[in-house]
């Protein structure tokens, strides 16, 4: 069932739709070296078959997962053979793309800016995470999206119907509901949708009228659980832990129960998702609520002491307290600058009053001398130097607990302004 002009082919309207630039390009045959990066079953090496077959040109087929360098040269010697015989170009459609390694990727490269073969590499892995630099510049990247459901819902019934290439030619009925559910659950996978179909109209006898009759229970059988686009070395891992904190950070606490459904639905390891929650406890909330860091910690000791499926509840509790959290980054905002200032400009020496006094042989250094102990004195302060400049790296905000730190550092402040010298 895969199209085979631009108008048999259903999504992707951003890129080939009505007047866009890949259309035009395709229609007059003025393809240069694309890479194709998006999901599994969104069209991806369809295009790459309409472009080959609208150009005319000869067509070279790879698998990076299987091929190697020599398979590459042999297929580029063919195409400059080609070009010489006949003058029609060659395109290079290299499956997998990403698998390829550096090495690999640079035998492409002088060929490919000759303009022959023409490459068109497929992945579903970000192209500007897994490909070297020279041939992304060398290459245009365009994005597919996951096709929504009424995509998925068209092509199903473009199957239904086509007797030559589909399954028009069996005494199927197909309940509305059952297309529905399978476009749904396939989740913007074409390739998934059709071969969810094609199980069930494949495995479901025949009724006492002679047809086969899928409805909505054969169509749950046929799809199982559905399949989430989440690789833990792709970018979908790190997009959807990135939404996830971000949702926390941003005070959304059913997002982030979404998102971190998502990533334990698609297997993600909760120990790694209970280490974000801590780092977001600190980085986001910090002394607005103490006691988020407390919360986060002990959600991730009890994930590890419980595990699967039970720790989703304290992650989830974690999670939401997070989110629901007031917020302050200014302990973070802190460290940062003083990690700067350490790295960029002079060390401080620790003043002599400071320096420890507890070994034989201080006091003739002169350590210690001169310390004030804070808790011999009234609300166990005194005024000293404990830092040669006078930075300030923390600066609390007036949400949440913080409001109470900020306003006992602003007394302190106004006692040392005040204090004789």
């Amino acid at each position: 069932m895969r199209p085979r002009t631009l108008d048999e082919f259903v999504g992707q309207e951003h890129l080939v739709g009505p007047g866009k630039l890949l259309r035009r390009a395709i229609e007059a045959n003025r393809i240069a070296s694309l890479i194709l990066y998006g999901p599994p079953g969104c069209g991806k090496t369809a295009l790459a078959g309409i472009i080959a077959t609208q150009s005319q040109a000869h067509v070279e087929r790879i698998n990076a997962v299987a091929a190697g360098v020599e398979q590459m040269r042999q297929a580029i010697a063919r195409a400059k053979e080609q070009a010489k015989l006949d003058g029609r170009r060659t395109i290079l459609f290299i499956d997998e793309i990403h698998r390829f390694n550096k090495a690999q990727q640079d035998v492409l490269m002088p060929d490919v800016e000759a303009g022959n073969p023409i490459l068109i590499g497929a992945t579903t892995f970000n192209p500007f995470f897994s490909l070297v630099a020279p041939l992304l510049s060398r290459s245009l990247v365009v994005e597919f999206k996951p096709l929504a459901e009424a995509h998925l819902a068209t092509l199903l019934r473009r199957a239904l119907a086509d007797a030559e290439r589909g399954l028009g030619a069996m005494p199927l009925r197909v309940d509305d509901d059952a297309v529905a559910h399978l476009a749904k659950i396939a989740d913007g996978d074409a390739r998934r949708a059709l071969g969810a179909l094609e199980v069930a109209a494949l495995t479901t006898p025949k009724a006492k009228d002679g047809q086969i009759h899928i409805t909505l229970a054969v169509a749950e059988e046929s799809i199982q659980k559905k399949a989430v686009v989440y690789d833990k070395q792709d970018d979908a891992h790190y997009d959807t832990i990135s939404a996830f904190i971000k949702s926390m950070r941003g005070s959304d606490p059913d997002a982030a129960l979404y998102w971190m459904a998502k990533m334990l639905y698609a297997g993600e390891d909760p120990r790694f998702i209970a280490r974000r929650i801590v780092i977001c406890a600190s980085e986001d909330v910090g002394n607005a609520d103490p006691q988020a860091l407390v919360v986060a910690t002990a959600a991730m000791q009890v994930s590890e002491f419980v595990g699967l499926p039970e720790c989703r509840i304290p992650l989830a509790q974690a999670a939401v307290y997070i989110a629901c959290a007031p917020k302050s980054n200014a302990a973070y905002l802190g460290i940062d600058q003083a990690m700067k200032d350490v790295e960029q400009g002079r060390t401080l020496e620790v003043p002599t009053h400071l320096k420890d006094a507890s070994y034989r042989g201080a006091k003739q250094l002169g350590h210690g001398e001169g310390y004030q102990y804070a808790h011999d004195f009234p609300d166990h302060y005194v005024e000293q130097e404990y830092k040669p400049s006078g930075t300030v790296y923390y600066q609390p905000t007036d949400l949440g607990y913080e409001q109470v730190i900020k306003a006992r550092l602003a007394a302190l402040r106004k006692r040392q302004v005040s204090a004789p010298r």
